[in-house]
């Protein structure tokens, strides 16, 4: 036995006070001849016996009521006695993460870890302290009342989430309650990729569960990627989905259904379009709904635009002209001013492509040149020596010609888009991309590979465009920087503020990015690609990731309220010793009772 307020114990102390009183009342007997009473004696020593048992049995009954009132007040637990359960610490983490929202018996999942949740709390006593966790790391916690109306509202989110996160959250709340019992009560789907790891819970006791059968089957679009991201306008979209059989998808662009094709298996499909749309434009690929509808839909952003206006300087060389004319034929770029391509030394303005000089006598006049633009970097005296050029698209370009680059003093972060010999050769910039070579046979081999015209056409219609430039990507819930400038994001037709360290929304979708009344980019959010593996663990393996003392993990929902408020074999005491301790009165009284005369009975 244990008391949870020993303090009260002071109170055994009052057991003496009846014994006390007994011996103050005990008679000394005084012997005198009185013949008249003789007669007397002997019934006096017949009933001697039987008051000295009756003011004992009084004292023991009396001494007895205020040694169970003293214990009651300690609040005592123990192991064989009582009712109800010990003043338990419990938190329920409930999963919600997007693979819960799976169809199980007509029913999404979540719905009944929900139910089981529900049953937990209102077990729960008016001495306990209770919070509920979801998977998302939000915590309510106070009067019964409130954590079952949380629970009610709990619904699947648009993506992962970190369960184990949760659960060393619960674990940290029922640590920090004074409590005699801790439980944590821990109800998910059993997804494998949600456990990468084992997980320490102590001395807390854990109640998990985990549905006993198989996940069911599902298909999920893994890819719905616009290529380029900026389309002018016309573009590709990289269509692809998990499974072993065929399916039907759809893609669409705003509100328009622009094609439909079969998918064999995990192939990837090209899907060609021109939307007559112009600016940022939300699309989407999904297909028939299955069981976890979270994942049938991938969302995806476009820029839609004019093909970038391009003048080409006469420096620059007869192999730019002539991928210039080609890119002109395709209707991917057109004759303008918008962006200039000309060597270091005579280009006029930004945006440009800019070539080394083909006469290193010029390389002062490119310096120069390179700061009056505001371009942060600096070309060095020329070298001749073969190298392999390192970077996306040119890995293994031949680079025989090349001035190294300096940074300027004062510069701006800048992106290395190829090295050459480990330093950088091509860089990039707002407003700029700048060569260390020039763009002939001579210095590169770049003019005459294959990848040269799809990498110049790049350059030109995305990094060197302004528009469309402001495209991000993000899983449901995560934390985010946005560009400078943004105030909010624009979704389904309503407009959120936010600040420059945001959270992506909780749901799936396109969230044009504005900057007052303009759209300036897009947010892409869409779930994790190993959310759709719905592939459980079995009871065995998830207790075996539960490192702790005392930790049940069950298939069956029915058992979990039953087991949430057994963390110790031990129960309280309190009441069944408030009933002892009415049940010495009620003796006191009727032994009382029986001793007093006849003739008083008969008049009360």
């Amino acid at each position: 036995m244990s008391f949870l307020s020993p303090i009260w114990l002071v109170l055994t102390a009052a057991v003496a006070v009846p014994l006390f009183l007994h011996l103050l009342r005990r008679r000394i007997d005084m012997r005198r001849e009185f013949p008249a009473a003789r007669y007397l004696l002997r019934a006096e020593k017949e009933n001697d016996r039987r008051l000295k048992l009756r003011n004992l049995l009084l004292m023991a009954l009396r001494a007895l009521t205020l040694l169970f009132l003293a214990l009651a007040a300690a609040r005592p637990i123990g192991a064989l006695l009582g009712s109800g359960h010990v003043p338990t610490a419990l938190a329920v983490v409930v999963d919600n993460s997007m693979s819960t929202g799976a169809i199980v018996d007509g029913n999404p999942l979540v719905a009944r870890l929900k139910a089981a949740a529900r049953s937990v709390v209102e077990g729960s006593a008016t001495n306990d302290q209770s919070w509920l966790v979801t998977a998302d790391g939000a915590v309510t916690g106070g009067a019964r009342t409130l954590v079952l109306d949380a629970i009610d509202r709990v619904e699947p989110l648009g993506g992962r989430a970190d369960l184990m996160a949760a659960i060393t959250q619960a674990v940290g709340l029922v640590q920090a309650a004074d409590l005699s019992a801790r439980t944590v009560v821990v109800l998910t789907d059993g997804q494998a990729s949600q456990w990468p790891g084992d997980l320490t819970v102590g001395d807390v006791r854990v109640v998990a569960y985990a549905p006993a059968n198989g996940a069911p089957y599902n298909r999920a679009v893994t890819m719905a990627d616009p290529r380029p991201p900026r389309w002018s306008p016309k573009g590709t979209v990289m269509v692809g989905a998990s499974g072993a059989d065929s399916v039907t998808f759809r893609v669409t662009l705003g509100a328009r259904t622009v094609a439909r094709g079969l998918l064999r298996g995990s192939d990837e499909q090209v899907v060609r379009l021109e939307p007559t749309e112009r600016g940022w434009v939300a699309g989407t690929v999904d297909l028939a709904p299955d069981e976890l509808r979270g994942d049938d839909e991938r969302h995806f952003a476009v820029w839609v635009g004019d093909a970038p206006a391009v003048s080409t300087n006469p420096g620059v060389g007869v192999f730019v002209r002539e991928a210039v004319d080609a890119l002109v034929q395709s209707e991917l770029v057109t004759r303008g001013s918008a962006i200039e391509i000309a060597p270091v030394d005579e280009a006029q303005k930004l945006p440009a492509l800019l070539l080394a000089p083909s006469d290193p006598v010029r390389l002062g006049a490119a310096n120069r040149n390179l700061e009056r633009l505001g371009i942060p970097w600096r070309l060095e005296e020329v070298r001749r020596d073969e190298t392999i050029a390192r970077g996306a698209d040119l890995d293994g370009t031949a680079v025989r010609i090349r001035y190294p680059l300096r940074p300027a003093t004062g510069a701006t972060a800048s992106d290395t888009l190829a090295t050459a010999s480990g330093a950088p050769w091509i860089v990039a910039g707002p407003d700029y991309v700048l060569v260390a070579s020039p763009m002939s046979a001579e210095a590169t081999a770049l003019p005459v590979r294959a990848a040269f015209l799809p990498w110049l056409s790049n350059l030109l219609s995305q990094r060197l465009t302004r528009e469309g430039s402001g495209l991000m990507h993000a899983n449901p819930g995560a934390p985010m920087r946005l560009p400078a400038g943004v105030t909010g994001f624009e979704g389904d037709s309503q407009v959120f503020a936010v600040g420059a360290k945001a959270t992506a929304p909780t749901r799936a979708g396109v969230f044009f990015l504005r900057r007052g009344e303009e759209r300036v980019g897009a947010l892409v959010v869409n779930p994790e690609r190993e959310e759709s593996r719905l592939d459980r663990l079995g009871a065995p393996e998830l207790k075996a990731r539960l490192r702790g003392r005392d930790v049940l993990v069950t298939g069956d929902e029915a058992e979990v309220p039953r087991r949430a408020f057994d963390a110790s074999a031990q129960r309280p005491l309190q009441a069944i010793l408030l009933l002892l301790a009415l049940g010495c009165l009620i003796a006191e009284m009727l032994v009382v009772r029986r001793a007093e005369p006849r003739g008083l009975r008969r008049a009360a």
